[in-house]
């Protein structure tokens, strides 16, 4: 069992708990996850199984699509409904008109603050250690992209919106700094997540699911395979003889056809179907125009 399983993960369970259940379900000691989620959050965790886990650094998970519901009018100190309230504000005075062009204002590259819960680490120690500890430290604020932002019903102070944004993009720290700018405060009362890169909720199954396809002997029907999940990277389909040497750790010869990529990218090397490695095109040093390929991770 080799590949990737979309994991629709429920809320009050942590993505290591996933990976856990899933380690012992199908038996494995193989078993990693991409893109942490929250506790309290839903939704797509892609689970690496076998030799899925070697892929984990190639996938392109830059655009994420979260369904999230705030809640303006209170700020608590997780930014989510699991935290302490810290503060309330008044949101009565506040119109829809108002609301849509602050949160309107939000897309585009903006800069954010890691949450003090976070697994974001300072000195080597994850930040939500301090927290827990009722320590608050300074945090430098990072550029995330913010794709769009759409709301799907408003009924004061509950807004839900759909959110596309890369990587790295805290929705909890956006629902937080809509409330600040709209003065009242906010924090986030419900997140799934809908898309992670190349794996969405269609494709998703719960641990219940898991369980049933494990017991009836269709479970390869829920494995993404490798190739599938790095298709963003050009494929390049190698002769028998170039498989073998692939293989044995030897980077196969390089066909400028196979190769119109620019110095330093990735490529698949795939043969009948199945990848073998991923590698990397380099240029010829001598600036003849020659390129060559080098092995960065092969796959059994």
């Amino acid at each position: 069992m080799d590949g990737f399983i979309v994991i629709d993960k429920p809320a009050g369970l942590t993505s290591h708990d996933i990976v856990a259940r899933v380690r012992r379900i199908l038996g494995l000691k193989k078993v990693g996850h991409t893109g942490t989620l929250d506790p309290f959050a839903t939704g797509v965790l892609p689970v690496a199984v076998g030799e899925g886990t070697k892929a984990i650094p190639y996938l392109d998970e830059s655009v994420k699509v979260y369904r999230a519901t705030m809640v303006i009018g209170s700020a608590t100190d997780t930014q989510d409904c699991t935290g302490r309230v810290e503060r309330e504000g008044d949101w009565s005075h506040l119109l829809p008109e108002t609301v849509t062009d602050v949160i309107g204002a939000f897309v585009g590259r903006i800069k954010q603050v890691p949450p003090m819960y976070s697994a974001v680490k300072q000195g080597g120690v994850p930040l939500y250690r301090l927290a827990r500890k009722g320590c608050e430290v300074e945090r430098e604020p990072r550029d995330v992209e913010i794709n769009s932002i759409r709301i799907e019903h408003m009924s004061l102070p509950l807004i839900e919106f759909t959110v596309s944004c890369s990587r790295g993009t805290y929705v909890r720290t956006l629902a937080h700094d809509i409330g600040a700018r709209l003065g009242c405060g906010a924090h986030l009362k419900e997140l799934r997540r809908m898309r992670s890169g190349p794996f969405d909720l269609l494709g998703a199954i719960t641990l219940d699911d898991l369980i049933r396809l494990k017991d009836s002997g269709e479970i390869n029907s829920c494995f993404i395979a490798p190739n599938a999940a790095l298709g963003h990277l050009l494929e390049i389909e190698l002769s028998e003889e170039d498989a073998r040497k692939v293989y044995c750790g030897v980077s196969p010869s390089c066909h400028d056809a196979y190769v119109p990529q620019e110095d330093g990218a990735r490529v698949r090397l795939v043969h009948n179907g199945k990848l073998l490695a991923v590698a990397e095109i380099r240029a010829d040093k001598l600036g003849q125009g020659n390129k060559s390929l080098r092995l960065i991770r092969v796959f059994n």
